[in-house]
């Protein structure tokens, strides 16, 4: 039997007890009852001011290989893990409801509805563990990418760039969607190729302190490199001595050397005297490049060294101490009975339901959002209401408001795929839009507040 993670379908990415929900709401007859679910965060991790979303586009693409193949239905029967109603079911699955979400790139605070997912119970409730799943971790890594960002100048020209670096740190599979997550947020490039290839996040890299060690000395080590990659290259100045590697890199390849990297010892005081040697040694435009278990806060300390770029691996692909971003995926509405296919849900037909237990109280209700801004496009409130008044949409927010949710699936056709650019560009300008103080790294509230109701066209 194919193994189910090496293969082309997503179905078996889930838990357990969403297929024997899925058997015992098909007994009920709740399987085919219209349902709401929405993923939100009830608090952000450690103090943050904001969140980032992404992984919707991972997101989608794993909702198109969202199928129960016959290798995976023959597992499920010779496991007896569902009985063979619910294998039929399974194997005609495809999710044929509408899903609405925030723009991947875009920020939000606790209470936003960031995923919206309208379809039967049976449909929707499938979806929860996958989407969780990629939701959680690319989410907590863009979060913590784009502090990183922040504390190194910001995006742009203005600020240091960073370098994604910690495939070994992590997963496989994860490495290559944190990649994705760090560049949305504002890293520069990758250092994982699959990355590249996948999802054409820039990519680069020289070379380890092996390469080095290999060799015969550490000239000779500098000179293999230079003929092979050019003076251009960056080269690793702190296998011995940081002082003596330095000298022999600017000989080696002369004061047009592209860059020197320095991953151990005190970075703030090495980088100033390696920008001394350089300068003096003629190397004035060769590059510092720091790498070396560095996380917002080193970085943030390093803001006055004569530094040019920083490479970020196992603080980033961990979330920075926060490896989940805390996300729900809760049902908020459904309907008192089946509806036919196709048939949309009047006005009122869909009940709101919501947990009512201690600590993880919810809010039921299909939910709309606005970012609402000041006269100066600065964002001041993250407005939650309920009921939108047309049938695919929420009404005008008026010249200062922002409409947060997109359509994402349309009837079970994607309509949201976008080029990652495009969401690395909206990072950029959500975070343009939030007041200063977000931006700050110490322990604090999220940037605004999130306030649910009145419907924007009642205030």
């Amino acid at each position: 039997m194919t193994n189910t993670v090496n293969s082309g379908t997503t179905a078996l990415l889930t838990d357990h007890y969403e297929l024997t929900m899925l058997q015992a709401a098909l007994r009920s007859g709740a399987a085919s009852r219209r349902a709401v679910f929405e993923v939100f965060a009830r608090h952000l991790p450690h103090g943050r001011r904001y969140g980032v979303v992404a992984g919707t586009g991972r997101l989608l693409d794993a909702l198109e290989r969202f199928r129960f193949e016959p290798d995976e239905l023959s597992f499920l029967r010779d496991n007896q893990i569902v009985d063979e109603t619910t294998l039929r079911f399974l194997s005609s699955y495809r999710f044929s409801g509408n899903i609405w979400g925030y723009a991947e790139g875009d920020v939000y605070f606790p209470g936003s509805p960031i995923l919206v997912v309208e379809g039967t119970f049976a449909e929707s409730v499938l979806l929860e563990t996958m989407m969780l799943s990629i939701l959680n971790h690319d989410c907590a890594v863009a979060s913590a990418a784009s502090r990183m960002v922040t504390a190194a100048g910001g995006p742009g020209p203005a600020g240091r760039p960073l370098i994604e670096m910690g495939s070994r740190r992590t997963h496989e599979r994860a490495a290559v969607a944190a990649a994705r997550a760090a560049y949305i947020a504002g890293f520069a490039s990758t250092s994982n190729l699959e990355a590249r290839f996948a999802y054409g996040v820039p990519s680069g890299g020289t070379a380890a302190h092996a390469f080095t060690l290999v060799h015969d000395s550490e000239s000779e080590a500098f000179s293999a490199q230079l003929s092979s990659l050019g003076p251009g290259t960056t080269l690793l100045v702190d296998t011995f001595n940081v002082e003596q590697a330095v000298r022999a890199a600017v000989a080696a390849a002369g004061p047009s050397l592209g860059a020197v990297r320095i991953d151990s010892g005190d970075l703030a005081a090495l980088a100033v005297s390696v920008r001394t040697l350089l300068d003096s040694l003629g190397a004035t435009r060769t590059r510092i490049i720091l790498t070396g278990d560095l996380d917002e806060y080193s970085i943030a300390g390093l803001a006055i060294a004569p530094v040019d770029g920083y490479g970020v691996g196992t603080s980033l692909v961990t979330g920075s101490g926060a490896p989940t971003a805390a996300l729900v995926y809760k049902l908020v509405a459904r309907s008192d009975g089946p509806l036919a296919d196709g048939e949309p849900a009047a006005p009122g037909a869909l009940r709101p339901v919501a947990k009512r237990s201690v600590g993880k109280p919810g809010r039921g209700g299909r939910k709309w959002a606005v970012r609402e801004r000041s006269a100066s496009g600065e964002a001041m409130t993250e407005r939650i209401w309920l009921t939108p008044p047309v049938e695919r949409g929420p009404a005008d927010p008026g010249p200062s408001g922002r409409l947060l949710l997109r359509e994402l699936v349309r009837d079970g056709k994607i309509v949201g795929h976008e080029p990652l650019a495009d969401a690395r560009a909206r990072h950029a300008e959500a975070l343009a839009e939030l007041p200063s103080y977000a931006l700050q790294l110490s322990r604090g509230y999220p940037a605004i507040p999130t306030v649910f109701g009145p419907d924007p066209v009642e205030r």
